[in-house]
């Protein structure tokens, strides 16, 4: 895997044409949607990586298509209103997913049939029958369906991982994730992102779905895949204004046999945040951003706090394109943060968070699904 990922670094200067040529062909994948800003983001740093050809761009908003094409330069050829005609004419290997959330069933559902795997930007799905349909449609087509966070390339947050599993800070007993921004409005995202962001049936809630799946999704790696035993969530509009339709700033408690997490997640926060606590019997880290923690180790009131910074993540767990190509391609172990397994979890949390906070009480879930 690792010879692989350098390759494809050393032949970044090389057009897609002659890279293609090579022992190690690019992924070839299409792009599902250009509803979802994160798009323009992969776009910007991806559109020319040796790694991958897209061969296709799925959207049904023609005006949408139409812009895509002047700003990337896509081929009209490549430019399709239809998911199915995509994978029919450009027979792509993979999909990467910028839809609504709400479609995101539709997109896997088709996929699985035709046998592409899927990509998508986080959540997973709007509820949990979508997140379990999901589950079944690609176990029976045989494909990966990898969910995006971009804190799942954070080598902060897989240091604390290391930590919490290397024993360094003691058994679990809570945790506390930050996650949000001003609000999409307040930082200005497109006219089409923030029309479904802010949709109830298409993005699931606000702040809570937006942003609550950082929290459930780092608290179920952590927990080794263990689903939580209730789960409680107070949502606000404290912007009614601004989000007429959906919460702007959510609190999830999660309890588990010996441990606890709380999730807050805001488009209320003054700035951009996603940094995690961690509070073991012995120690506790608390991850700054991208690559910096601080420690605190020895369970003493007078031990010291350590700031350190992050190793690297290796090759090809540090960066989205290279592990889905690697898992494709190369057959590379998923990664549990994206697992679909994992984010099947994340779903439940998210769907019984909103029943309780419009029940007004804590939910507590089944021993099993």
């Amino acid at each position: 895997m690792t010879h692989v990922f350098i390759s494809a670094l050393l032949l970044g200067a090389i057009s897609f044409g002659q890279s293609s040529a090579q022992a190690h062909p690019p992924l070839r994948v299409g792009i599902v949607g250009l509803v979802h800003g994160h798009v323009h983001g992969f776009l910007g740093q991806y559109r020319h990586s040796p790694e991958i050809d897209i061969v296709g761009v799925a959207e049904p908003d023609q005006q949408l298509l139409s812009k895509a094409a002047s700003r990337y330069g896509f081929d009209p050829a490549l430019l399709f209103t239809s998911l199915e005609d995509m994978i029919a004419k450009a027979r792509p290997q993979a999909v990467l997913v910028y839809t609504n959330t709400y479609d995101h069933r539709r997109v896997v559902e088709t996929c699985a049939r035709l046998g592409v795997h899927v990509m998508m930007e986080k959540p997973l799905a709007v509820s949990l029958e979508d997140a379990l349909a999901m589950q079944k449609a690609a176990r029976a087509g045989k494909i990966h369906v990898l969910v995006n966070y971009e804190t799942s390339w954070y080598p902060s947050n897989h240091a604390a991982y290391d930590l919490v599993h290397g024993g360094a800070l003691g058994e679990v007993r809570k945790v506390v994730v930050h996650d949000g921004h001003k609000g999409p409005k307040e930082i200005g995202v497109e006219p089409e992102f923030f029309s479904w962001l802010t949709d109830p049936k298409l993005n699931g809630g606000g702040a809570l779905f937006d942003f609550g799946c950082y929290g459930a999704d780092l608290m179920t790696w952590l927990m080794d895949g263990q689903r939580p035993q209730t789960v409680t969530a107070v949502t606000q509009q404290i912007k009614p204004e601004i989000y007429t339709r959906v919460d702007d700033e959510a609190t999830i408690v999660l309890t588990y046999p010996r441990a606890q997490a709380i999730v807050q997640a805001s488009w209320n926060w003054p700035f951009g945040r996603k940094d995690m606590e961690v509070y073991g019997q012995t120690g506790s880290v608390i991850t700054v951003q991208r690559d910096g923690l601080r420690v605190r180790r020895g369970g003493d009131d007078r031990s010291r706090e350590e700031q350190i910074t992050a190793k690297p993540l290796p090759a090809p767990y540090d960066d989205e394109l290279s592990y889905l190509r690697a898992v494709i391609v190369d057959e590379a172990k998923e990664d549990q943060l994206s697992s679909l397994d994992t984010n099947v979890t994340v779903t439940e949390i998210l769907d019984a968070a909103r029943r309780s906070a419009a029940e007004e009480k804590t939910i507590r879930l089944p021993a099993s699904r």
